[in-house]
């Protein structure tokens, strides 16, 4: 994994007093050499228009750390954002008030792809060291003491998508060992298994009754988290691109599917009939997978992109606002 500086910036939005956004990109300090991280909190939701998007402005900046920061999550209710980064910690910041709470350090494990529980000092991240060796895939983490309260063990390569369920204690994570698994945080077992082609990405919808996964060749499969031994319950392809997922997202209202693929292009499906509403082309970044994420209200689609810059393209309108 390669490495570069990087600075975390804070971006806010304000519409009419009611709407309060805020965006995190880690951006490098040469923007040519490495790509954008974006992802969104909500506050409130309110939708957003043209005018407000381009009136973005930064907010805060950290600096504490000039490495690669590989994964970044907000917490669902609470004003908490969490990063994992390459030297092998995790910060933990206030986004309201916009300062650094904590910051633990990993080295025995390190830390990859990393995502918040319902409680907000409790995290679960996964590793990158020893993988063949202990199996210790995932680890759950308590940030108020620093302990690990639980190891969770089955993959044998790369965590590369990590996802908690809005409505219980289940979780489910894909790997470059062709397989998701899902997990119960009580229990240290693995709960169930799908073996799947490629490098398989996976998302929760925002009930929590759905999940999606994201497959070579572009295509997606729909499943009940209640029934999933089943198999799916309806499969659609993301026809013209057969490059693999990188990363899957659902909008807040369950309508929309947003898909990055590993040919640096972006996609918004409709969520139920899996029908193509738009798509957009960045910039390559070589070396480095491109997330882009849903603003709160599912309007607009925010990325970075190769050439290090920010993106931000309007659904309806199928154009750049940003």
């Amino acid at each position: 994994m390669r490495s570069s500086s990087s600075i975390l910036f804070f971006f806010f939005f304000f519409f009419r007093r009611k709407y309060q956004s805020f965006f995190l990109v880690q951006t490098p300090s040469k923007p040519d050499r490495q790509t954008p991280t974006i992802s969104v909190a909500m506050i409130s939701l309110t939708e957003l228009d043209d005018d407000t998007v381009r009136s973005m402005s930064i907010g805060a900046v950290f600096s504490d750390f000039g490495g690669k920061i590989n994964s970044v999550d907000f917490h669902r209710k609470d004003d908490l954002l969490v990063t994992a980064s390459e030297d092998d910690s995790v910060r933990l910041y206030d986004i309201a008030s916009a300062k650094l709470l904590k910051t633990t350090y990993h080295k025995k494990h390190g830390t990859d792809r990393i995502c918040f529980t319902h409680h907000p000092s409790s995290v679960i991240c996964s590793s990158v060291y020893h993988l063949d060796s202990t199996g210790e895939s995932l680890r759950y983490l308590s940030l108020y003491d620093n302990r690990c309260l639980r190891y969770f063990k089955g993959h044998k390569d790369k965590v590369v998508s990590l996802c908690m369920s809005p409505i219980n204690d289940s979780f489910m994570s894909s790997s470059l060992d062709h397989s998701i698994r899902i997990w119960d945080l009580r229990v240290n077992a693995c709960q169930g298994i799908l073996h799947l082609r490629g490098r398989p990405t996976v998302a929760y919808d925002q009930q929590g009754l759905v999940f999606a996964v994201a497959m070579e060749g572009g295509a997606i499969k729909l499943f009940d988290s209640r029934s999933y031994d089943k198999g799916p319950f309806d499969t659609f392809l993301v026809g013209g691109d057969t490059a693999e997922v990188c990363d899957i997202k659902f909008s807040n209202d369950g309508k929309s599917m947003l898909l990055t693929t590993t040919s640096n292009n972006i996609y918004v499906l409709d969520a139920y009939g899996g029908d193509k509403r738009c798509g957009f082309s960045l910039e390559p970044s070589p070396s480095t997978n491109i997330e882009a994420t849903f603003t709160p209200d599912g309007q607009y689609v925010v990325s970075g992109s190769g050439d290090g810059t920010l993106h931000a393209w309007n659904i309806n309108m199928q154009n750049e606002a940003q």
